[in-house]
């Protein structure tokens, strides 16, 4: 038997003011009973269940602010009851007011060992049973409350914390490549530098310059140029082989890639790979001569720092091996290493 009541209000959802009381009790007797002690209050629903079989199953229909839950009951343990609901993930923390017919303290500490939240001997004074349903069933809603808040505060750092990322992530990027951007590959390769002063580590640089870009934007256009400069970015994002390796624009047909932890065997014959791959790309060009096509020269650079240098001694390095690379009639990979140098 299970019949619902409804009082003046009616704001029982998890977040409102509302009461919904559930009775589980196998005695009309006492349905009724409570259900007159409950008729007048405000804000107050009820809910009777006389089948304990079908006890659960109904508190997760009518979502209870708070549970009435008799002992004994024929073919059903009140406690085993009991720790059913605290057993449920959506019923676990309803408050759970245990009946019993007698102020038994085995009984009561049976009850809350299993999780019971009060205890009363029935029935109680009207006043105090309204009582004891609106505290218990106040503290519940304050839970929920409190608990949709943190997962909205959690939520909302989530979402911030993505928004800096992006944010973050574009304040480091080139806006046409869509690689790491100059600030970004001075930061970068000045931690580096440190860390490989610390640890006296190789570190490389390659500095890549598309050649003749002038007379290709002069020829085909600036939208042509700005084409070609995001493939030849792709190409040369495509040839990071470690998460370390980073590739950046370093201006205008410009662009360098850090390598970390790297010999300059190695850092040549990444070089070789990044010119290679641009050159395969066959973007037609009239330069150095018709049905040519887009090719870079790449200055490489490798030293282990010490003590008193600056990151800028590599970069130097690095240019004066683009330099010699595009003397050397372009489209090539000139190799400068510390101990190489004039």
């Amino acid at each position: 038997m299970q019949y619902p009541y409804r009082s003046q209000m009616d704001e029982t959802s998890p977040g409102g003011s509302g009461v919904m009381v559930l009775l589980v009790d196998d005695q009309a007797m006492i349905g009724e009973a409570v259900r007159r002690a409950l008729v007048g209050e405000p804000g107050i629903d009820f809910h009777f269940c006389a089948d304990p079989l079908q006890a659960i199953a109904t508190a997760r229909q009518i979502k209870p602010t708070v549970i009435l839950l008799d002992l004994v009951m024929p073919g059903v343990d009140g406690l085993s009851l009991l720790a059913e609901f605290r057993g449920m993930p959506a019923l676990r923390d309803v408050p759970i007011i245990v009946l019993s017919t007698k102020e038994e303290p085995m009984v009561k500490s049976a009850a809350f060992a299993a999780g019971a939240n009060d205890y009363l001997v029935k029935l109680p004074d009207a006043i105090e049973l309204v009582a004891r349903i609106r505290y218990h069933s106040r503290s519940y809603v304050t839970l929920l409350q409190r608990d949709e808040a943190y997962r909205a505060l959690r939520e909302s750092q989530q979402q911030l914390l993505e928004t800096n990322l992006v944010l973050q992530r574009l304040m480091n990027s080139d806006g046409l490549t869509g690689l790491s951007n100059r600030r970004h590959f001075d930061e970068y390769l000045d931690m580096e530098w440190r860390r490989a002063l610390r640890e006296q580590s190789e570190l490389s640089l390659m500095m890549i310059d598309v050649d003749h870009f002038k007379a290709f934007n002069d020829n085909f256009g600036h939208v042509a140029g700005d084409d070609a400069l995001r493939r030849v970015a792709e190409a040369i994002r495509a040839c990071c082989s470690r998460a370390t390796d980073m590739a950046a624009r370093y201006g205008g047909e410009e662009f360098s890639m850090v390598l970390p932890g790297t010999a300059a065997g190695g850092a040549r014959l990444l070089a070789e790979k990044v010119r290679r791959t641009v050159e395969a790309l066959g973007i037609h060009h009239d330069m150095p001569a018709p049905g040519s096509v887009l090719s870079v020269s790449i200055g490489v650079a490798t030293l282990t720092p010490k003590i008193g240098q600056a990151s800028l001694v590599l970069v130097d390095m690095a240019d004066q091996g683009l330099y010699q690379a595009k003397n050397n009639g372009r489209n090539q990979v000139a190799m400068v290493v510390a101990d190489a140098r004039p």
